[in-house]
């Protein structure tokens, strides 16, 4: 039986090791003792089948066999091959021009020959015409592969020959490649019809190479099941003389397209249906297909008439034309590839593709037509008064506001009127607040007049343009010569005040005041409304297309494409005014602050010619306006820095905001007395001897000079003296952020010889306009360090000022090395100034430094280190420097004069070409070429003689360059490279043993499983111990209800394990895409699949599976549970993972001892288009590891009782919820949502609650149905007659406003009978203050509500007391009774009545009892509403327990009579007669009241 297998099987890789597993299985003996042969063939089938992973290998006893040889087909005579293919084959034409063809045998290659003329008049050539075929495989199950090409090379175009399978023969070990054909017998059909293939679960070989290969070129859609999973060959061999036979697959496709076969896996379907619905469903999808072209063109026909930007259309209309649409299997999925493919190109998020059905908010918004206006000066008048209101505010400021930008045709008409009503009265206020926070929009076409109004009639402004792609016309929109009222101009200041409702044409107008710099937007972010847009039907299709068709151009030539506007100060609405009055003061010190910081430059900064360019720029952009958007002083020094750095190129100049006078502004350090020393030396200074006689010396702040001079003979004493006579020093500067320049001449002479003295640098001070030609010094207190030993500063980004300029000099003279970070590129000295007494100050660089060896200004950048280091590591790069140069003195092969490179620059090249060759990103090696060129001429690299040193700046440097910190070099001279150990065979009791090692199970109660492996098996073992997995784990595993899968401890395993896993959580149809894996070194990409067949039986879909994972999570696990939790299989608990790779590899470069490590492999999963590698993965609930456990444990058993729950609360609904036909559809579609996982991923009963009640009020529509807790009532106080009194006060607002307006105001409603017992003190006290005016203003728009058993009473006072009225009706869902609201015949008090006006204002919060009596008054025409639309909230709720659990529902059971509920739309919100903002209803109330009683309708 081996030796078929080894002779004949098409897969002979797989069968590496079966001389062992041969001799194992004779010695064992147990195999051969099985007694009954069919046992025995099955037993062996089993074996076979474990071993080699093949389903198709099988093992039977048949002693009465006779193999059955197939008719060579070719060789029979016409006439039975013509009745063949008419059986075999179908053609039929249905509507719409479509070809049916139903083949049930693939023809192979000899028989077209033979029957090639029959073939192409009665096939072929009949559907050549059709417009698009149905291709029908399901039952073909058999067929020749010879006839693959042609049916292929009939569906392709002729052009290049396509490699489209290449089958190995094992018996034969030969290889044919099949390819299409460059002629064939008949007409092609070519490829730009559209195919569609059926497919069934009897779908088997040779129709299986068809669908695979024609589905992987693009050309054919795949509609039905997923095919058989055949085989190109498979032989039945009898095994020697014996009655066995053993059936082997004997040949093996593999598509060169995907790299992958349809065989045993069979060909998934791109849509998947049951076979029997195929044909109608590819009709559908046909239907659908024929429609793109037609709605592309129309599409591109819309977009090319009326698409604003023209210079974007073609490259749209083209892309779209040039769009694959091969993967369109429905409208939904065009609607969404058309609407990204036009995003993608356009780039303008007005331009919108949609369906029909989709709940946009897009609506046509074009600018209405100019209607007539009546010539009546009375009228105009009467509309200018409407429009604008105008007002003079405190400090001489003017207020403007209106609410809709009128129509253009208005304007000349408007003109004179406006002047007198609104120019005129703002001519002399000082500063001016255009109120927008009400404005919805208008005109475009009015903006130009307001905005001429706003700049200097003498000159002419461009303020914006609109292109019009509709009317084909440019308009530009400038300073309208014609007006005839006072201009306020352009110095004073405007603030445009905006809320959320700010919209359209508004929002036109506050960005046009940003833009031209002519005004400061205060408020709240624009509404974003789409303008300018038409919405156009695509025929016959329910796709609609948004296309703008005006541009909005500002004045610098920018694009407006809508979106909210962002105000320059972001308040409340209602704080704006106050907020601009605020600004409006800051804004009159702006230019002193401007000119002083003008004038403190001039005279500090460095270079005179800059300054005063810089400050003549500063106050220029002042007087443009630039700083109208700054509203603070934190603000300015932002701005101010930004100007300052832009027009001067010098990022050292900034302006600080503090509270606090900073540190550099102070007088210089005093003199240190005797006492102080000692503490100075021991906080600033910190020295060493290290090992090798080496000094070190850290000092954090560069300190004055004279402090020096005064602390020196102390610091030379207990500091210089005990590293001065070391053989190398290590200067450590990467704390010093600077502080004071005076001293560097003097700690740089240490380090040189007295004569000659050195040039360090020369510095121009500007404050003092001296220059300074910096030396050492001829003299120095103590022994000097001298020029011959070396020195080594150590750096990093925060080295600056003083401390900068001392390395950059050491650096520049060639006396030191630099190791680490550059440096920060501050200044050698700066100043603070404070700006006009205020908090901010300017920090003015006053110093230019010329470099002694080039004599030019030293760069504004940082210090670039010799070697560069990671900071933490710059100190044991330096001392493996010194140590490596120390032993080549001693052996003498160290000069110090001579340059000398310890390694080649080969070396770094060697390196990046490993890189280039191996690492896993290629694209992140762009670039590379010029980072080899640096580091191979960097002297001080290749001068490191150390190498092991080298290997760590070498990794400091790769790690940084690529920013991948798996990147590794290493100097590794003994390492010998470990290969890991294939497994041996192994008795099974060993394997038992391996297994129970490295897996751990348990039951725990509630039947939860729990699964720990701490190693990811591999296919290879897997294949090899399936049978005692399953027996010893699996089995085990399959009958708990759910599994707790431990990972905490996994840091090793097998990608090819990996598939293996996550298809025993997941089902076996479809077919799962889950990993890329790409491989550098090959080029390659390794596409890891689920799997459809498995030993064993899967845990399924079902069951809740939760990953437990730790900060050791590593490699193979990570993907394991990436996997699951994207797939949303899984629930992760625990710390996030390591972050490791699929594949590391140490590569040796050339024949150094130097080892790259470098990421040869990654992992790119598809669903999310990353990787879990290097960041790791996430856990859904992060505890600690060690809590993983119990939390699981706790997830778990919230789910098990998560169905009760849902089921319970779904009973409760049916029965208590007041809307009995909506509260058992909701009922229903809450157990749907159960049924289908939408509850499986909940981990806490917070969560629960807040789902369920979110799912409630999506349902039902009704705020009141939701999740609550049982919080028990607090008992009722007893009030004193005093306290009560003063309570009643605070609970109600009462006044009288002009024209006799009573004003009252509640925030709850009270239970009746508490108010009944009241009610005396509330007449007295509140009621009477407003009964006896001429109307009432009702305020409810703070009123949540309460009960609503006082409702018919206060109803009651407002009709009259002769006539008994229905209020309403109440009907109670639990009781099934039903009570009518009436008013009251007596009440404690006087009436209101009917015939006195009444005003209720309202807002969104408005809610419950407040919404009912709203409700009722309006129902009854009682009252006006004037405000927001109310809550829709429901009458009051009760609360209900869920079963026997802790959850609890608010369940309103009431509603009343007159029905105002939509099906499952929840209760609608009360819409008010007069819609304004909340903030706006009082005076608008007021408003309509005074115009009332002045005669006014």
């Amino acid at each position: 039986m081996a030796e078929i297998l080894l002779e004949n099987y098409c897969f002979p890789e797989n069968l590496v090791g079966m001389q062992e597993a041969i001799q194992q299985a004779i010695h064992s003996g147990e195999i051969l003792q099985v007694q009954d042969r069919k046992t025995l063939a099955a037993v062996l089938s089993v074996g076979v089948q474990g071993a080699l992973n093949d389903p198709r290998l099988a093992v039977t006893y048949e002693p009465n066999y006779v193999p059955v040889l197939p008719p060579l087909l070719p060789s029979l005579p016409v006439e039975q091959l013509v009745r063949l293919v008419r059986n075999s084959v179908k053609l039929d034409f249905l509507e719409n021009n479509v070809a049916y063809l139903r083949m049930d045998r693939i023809i192979g290659a000899g028989m077209a020959a033979k029957l090639g003329p029959l073939l192409r008049d009665n096939i072929w050539n009949k559907v050549a015409d059709t417009s698009s075929m149905i291709f029908d495989l399901r039952y073909s199950t058999a067929g020749e592969l010879s006839g693959v090409p042609f049916i292929v090379s009939y569906f392709s175009d002729p052009g290049p020959l396509i490699h489209i399978d290449t089958v190995y023969d094992r018996p034969s070990n030969s290889t044919e490649e099949l390819w299409t054909t460059s002629s064939i017998m008949a007409e092609r059909y070519g490829k730009k019809k559209d195919l569609i293939i059926l497919t069934s679960k009897r779908t088997m070989g040779a129709a299986e190479a068809v669908a695979y290969t024609l589905k992987h070129l693009k050309r054919a859609i795949v509609v039905g099941e997923r095919s058989a999973g055949g085989s190109v060959k498979v032989q039945k061999i009898k095994i020697g003389d014996s009655g066995f036979y053993i059936t082997v697959p004997v040949a093996r496709s593999v598509s060169p397209i995907t790299g992958h076969s349809w065989e045993v896996s069979g060909v998934a379907p791109s849509v998947n249906i049951i076979a029997k619905e195929a044909v109608v469903n590819a009709k559908l999808l046909l239907a659908v297909r024929s429609a793109i072209p037609k709605a592309v063109q129309s599409i591109s026909n819309i977009i090319e008439r009326y698409y604003a930007f023209t210079d974007r259309v073609p490259a749209l209309l083209y892309h779209l034309q040039a769009t694959d649409f091969f993967s369109v299997v429905s409208e939904e999925d065009l609607t969404t590839k058309l609407n990204q493919e036009s995003q993608a190109i356009s780039e303008d998020p007005r331009l919108i593709i949609r369906l029909e059905e989709d709940q946009f908010a897009f609506a046509d918004n074009n600018d209405s037509e100019d209607e007539k206006v009546p010539d009546d000066s009375v009228f105009l008048g009467t509309l200018a008064d409407a429009l604008f209101k105008v007002e003079i505010l405190a400090d001489n400021t003017g207020y403007l506001r209106f609410d809709v930008f009128f129509d253009s045709s208005l304007v000349p008409e408007l003109m004179e009127h406006m002047d007198k009503t609104v120019w005129e009265p703002l001519k002399d206020t000082e500063n001016l607040i255009i109120d927008l926070r009400y404005n919805t929009g208008g005109s475009s076409a009015s903006l130009s007049y307001i905005l001429s109004y706003l700049h200097d009639g003498m000159q002419k402004h461009h303020f914006f343009t609109i292109f019009d792609r509709i009317q084909n016309t440019t308009i530009e929109y400038d300073t309208l010569p014609g007006i005839t009222g006072p201009s306020y101009g352009s110095k004073r200041g405007v603030y445009v005040l905006t809320s959320y409702y700010t919209a359209s044409v508004g929002e036109e107008f506050a960005y046009l005041m940003q833009s031209l710099h002519r005004g400061t937007v205060i408020g709240e972010i624009t509404s974003g409304t789409l303008m300018h847009s038409k919405t156009f039907q695509v025929e016959d299709t329910g796709i609609a297309i948004t296309v703008p068709f005006i541009n909005f151009i500002d004045n610098n030539g920018e694009f407006w494409l809508g979106g909210g506007v962002v105000p320059d100060a972001i308040v409340l609405a209602e704080d704006a005014v106050d907020h601009a009055h605020e600004i409006i003061e800051f804004h009159s010190g702006l230019e002193p602050l401007i000119r002083e910081m003008g004038k403190l430059l001039e005279m500090h900064y460095g270079i005179h010619e800059v300054a005063v360019k810089v400050s003549e720029v500063l106050l220029t952009k002042w007087a443009e306006g630039m700083y109208r958007s700054v509203v603070d002083l934190e603000s300015l020094a932002s701005q101010l820095t930004s100007d300052l750095q832009e027009t001067s190129g010098d990022h050292r100049i900034h302006i600080l905001y503090c509270d606090v006078a900073p540190e550099t502004t102070r007088e210089v350090p005093k003199i240190p007395t005797a006492e102080e020393v000692g503490y100075i030396i021991d906080a600033l200074f910190k020295i060493e001897v290290m090992p090798g006689n080496v000094g070190y010396l850290r000092f954090d702040m560069m300190i004055d000079l004279d402090v020096v001079k005064a602390i020196g003979p102390q610091l030379t004493k207990s500091v210089w003296s005990k590293i001065v006579n070391t053989d190398a020093l290590i200067v450590d500067m990467r704390y010093n952020t600077g502080g004071y320049s005076t001293a560097i001449p003097l700690l740089c002479t240490y380090f040189f010889d007295a004569e000659p003295l050195w040039h360090l640098y020369t510095v121009f001070d500007r404050s003092t306009s001296t220059v300074t030609e910096v030396t050492t010094l001829p003299r120095v207190l103590g022994q000097r360090y001298g020029s011959h030993k070396d020195i080594y500063i150590l750096t990093s980004h925060v080295t600056g000022s003083a401390a900068e300029a001392f390395t950059r000099t050491m650096k520049d003279l060639k006396r030191a090395t630099v190791i680490g970070e550059p440096t920060v590129g501050g200044s050698l000295s700066s100043g603070t100034y404070q700006i006009t007494g205020s908090v901010l100050y300017a920090s003015i660089p006053n110093q230019v430094v010329l470099s002694a060896v080039t004599g030019k200004e030293w760069s504004l950048s940082g210090v670039e280190p010799n070697v560069v280091a990671q900071a933490a590591d710059a100190l044991n790069v330096a001392q493996r420097i010194i140590a490596a140069r120390q032993a080549k003195k001693e052996k003498g092969k160290y000069n110090v004069f001579v340059a000398y490179a310890a390694f080649p620059p080969s070396l770094i090249v060697d390196m990046a070409k490993i890189l280039l060759d191996n690492y896993c990103s290629p694209e992140k090696l762009v670039g590379m070429q010029e980072a080899i060129d640096a580091a191979s001429s960097n002297t001080e690299i290749l001068n490191i003689p150390d190498p092991e040193t080298l290997a760590n700046v070498l990794t400091a440097g790769v790690q940084s360059t690529i920013n991948d910190p798996r990147l590794k070099v290493t100097h590794e001279p003994h390492y010998v490279p470990v290969v890991a150990p294939q497994m041996p065979p192994l008795p099974p009791e060993q394997l038992i043993a391996v297994l129970q090692s490295s897996i751990k199970l348990d039951i725990l109660d509630g039947n939860i499983g729990y699964l720990r492996i701490d190693h990811i098996l591999g296919k290879e073992v897997v294949d090899k111990i399936g049978s005692l997995l399953l027996e010893l784990v699996w089995n085990k595993i399959l009958p708990t209800s759910a599994l707790i899968f431990d990972l905490r401890y996994t840091s090793s395993g097998d990608m090819s394990g990996v598939p293996y896993i996550v298809s025993y959580f997941t089902d076996a149809e479809p077919l799962i895409h889950i990993d890329n894996v790409y491989d550098r070194p090959s080029n390659t990409t390794t596409e890891l699949w689920s799997m459809s067949t498995l030993l064993g039986e899967r845990y399924g879909t079902t069951k809740p599976l939760v990953i437990l994972t730790s900060r050791n999570t590593h490699g193979i696990a990570e993907d394991v549970v990436y996997c699951l939790q994207n797939l949303k299989r899984a629930t992760i608990v625990g710390e996030k993972t390591a972050g490791g790779s699929v594949k590391i590899d140490k590569i040796k470069v050339t024949d150094t001892d130097f080892y790259l490590t470098v990421p040869t492999a990654k992992s790119i999963n598809p669903l999310t288009g990353t990787s879990w590698e290097v960041k790791g993965v996430t856990p859904d609930v992060e505890v600690h590891a060690e809590d993983a456990l119990v939390t699981a444990i706790k997830i778990l058993n919230l789910r098990a009782q998560v169905p009760a729950i849902i089921g319970g609360a779904a009973t409760l609904i049916t029965e208590k919820y007041a809307f009995e036909a909506a509260g058992a559809e909701v009922a229903e579609k809450l157990n749907g949502l159960l049924a289908s996982g939408e509850y499986n991923a909940v981990n806490s009963k917070a969560e629960l609650e807040t789902k369920l009640s979110a799912d409630l009020k999506t349902l039902s529509g009704d705020k009141g149905l939701k999740t609550t807790s049982n919080t028990p009532a607090l008992p009722p106080m007893n009030y004193t007659p005093e306290s009560l009194i003063e309570l009643i006060k605070v609970s109600f607002q009462t006044d009288v406003f002009e024209n006799n307006i009573s004003y009252l105001r509640f925030d709850m409603f009270g239970d009746f009978e508490e108010i009944k017992a009241i009610a005396q003190v509330i007449v007295e006290h509140v009621w009477n203050k407003v009964v006896n005016t001429d109307a009432m203003i009702i305020d409810l728009r703070n009123n949540i509500g309460g009960p609503t058993t006082a409702i018919s009473g206060f109803c009651s006072y407002f009709f009259d007391a002769d006539k008994k009225v229905l209020l309403d009706t109440l009907y109670d869902r639990p009781s099934g009774t039903t009570e009518e609201l009436w008013t009251l015949p007596e009440l404690t008090g006087t009436r209101y009545g009917t015939k006195k006006s009444l005003i209720i204002l309202t807002s969104a919060a408005t809610a419950g009892a407040a919404e009912e009596f709203v409700y009722i008054m309006k129902r009854h025409g009682r009252a006006m509403i004037v405000g927001e639309a109310t809550s829709g909230s429901s009458h009051p709720a009760k609360t209900f327990r869920v079963g026997e659990t802790d959850v609890f529902l608010s369940i309103p059971t009431v509603h009343i009579g007159q029905l105002r509920r939509a099906r499952l739309g929840g209760h609608r919100r009360g819409n008010p007669h007069i819609p304004v903002a909340a903030e706006a209803a009082l005076g608008t109330a007021k408003g309509i009241f005074n115009k009332h009683f002045g005669g006014q309708q």
